[in-house]
């Protein structure tokens, strides 16, 4: 049996356009990041992973590593480990006496895998029966359902239509982003902006690196390339592709997304969109997200 490639549709993309455009999805082109991540995925990692007792600093933790830090936007798997890596150094947490899993078995998995996605998992499960995996892929689907029931009609930030209109004709354009396919694939749609991207990339295709690099590599030149994202590991995977970055700064969405269509976007289609100008806006966002949680620095 030929074994599935994540990146087909990927691989299929032909170029339109002179100029491409990856953009991210949660907490970048919609302002989903915080139900998500506030109303979905950390109740259910309390629930799923026995956190009751601590309840207040998984909060803590979680919100930290997903929304507020250097991680945000970071692949959910490996969201986990690092929460719960935070919850077992916390003194508070040891004092209540709270067994946090060290998900070994979870840390191997996503270092050998590269679509750290639910299907990939879901695989790994039927293939070794590892109790630890099948106690990630239930929580990892009890998310899904949640964010399903709970994360409807959000909009994209003002501004994004009208950016994707800017570009619209003169860039390829693609979703980049960690997020599982079917709810990019429902947000996309639900609100008519699905029409303006070329491919809808997702977990389950790969890393955002991979994406812009499937996608991109030999189809277009580096100063034609543009990722739009919202956490340094957009940044990242635009650095690693030799492409552009124009950071959407959390917490002044609508300013981000109102200067790109103003001055950004038209900056890129013109070929003026320097290394000088990016980076001015790097030097604002670099300052927005910590890499120390707040009760470190508080103890200290």
């Amino acid at each position: 049996m030929a074994l599935h490639d994540p990146h087909k549709e990927l691989k299929a993309f032909k170029p339109a356009h002179k100029f491409f455009v990856g953009i991210d999805s949660d907490g970048c082109a919609f302002d989903t990041m915080e139900p998500k991540h506030k109303e979905c995925f950390c109740p259910v990692t309390v629930w799923k992973w026995d956190l009751a007792s601590a309840s207040k600093y998984a909060r803590e933790a979680w919100d930290f590593v997903n929304l507020y830090s250097t991680l945000r936007g970071c692949n959910r798997f490996h969201a986990l480990q690092h929460v719960m890596d935070l919850l077992r150094e916390r003194g508070e947490v040891q004092r209540r006496g709270v067994r946090i899993p060290q998900l070994a078995d979870l840390a191997a998995w996503t270092k050998r895998e590269t679509a750290l996605g639910n299907p990939a998992l879901e695989a790994e499960v039927r293939k070794t029966g590892n109790a630890e995996l099948a106690r990630c892929l239930d929580w990892s689907k009890t998310i899904n359902e949640m964010v399903a029931r709970i994360v409807r009609n959000v909009p994209p930030f003002p501004g994004v239509r009208e950016s994707l209109e800017l570009l619209s004709g003169k860039a390829d354009m693609i979703v980049v982003s960690a997020t599982p396919a079917e709810a990019l694939e429902r947000e996309w749609e639900e609100h008519d902006v699905a029409r303006h991207m070329s491919v809808i990339a997702g977990q389950e295709m790969g890393s955002k690196t991979d994406h812009l690099r499937v996608a991109t590599a030999g189809k277009y030149p580096p100063e034609r390339i543009l990722m739009i994202g919202d956490a340094p590991g957009d940044l990242r995977a635009a650095q690693a592709n030799q492409a552009l970055f124009y950071p959407v700064n959390p917490g002044h969405e609508e300013e981000s997304w109102d200067r790109f269509v103003r001055e950004a976007g038209p900056k890129f289609l013109a070929g003026d969109y320097t290394k000088e100008y990016e980076a001015r806006l790097l030097a604002e966002f670099n300052k927005l997200l910590p890499a120390t949680p707040p009760w470190k620095i508080n103890t200290k």
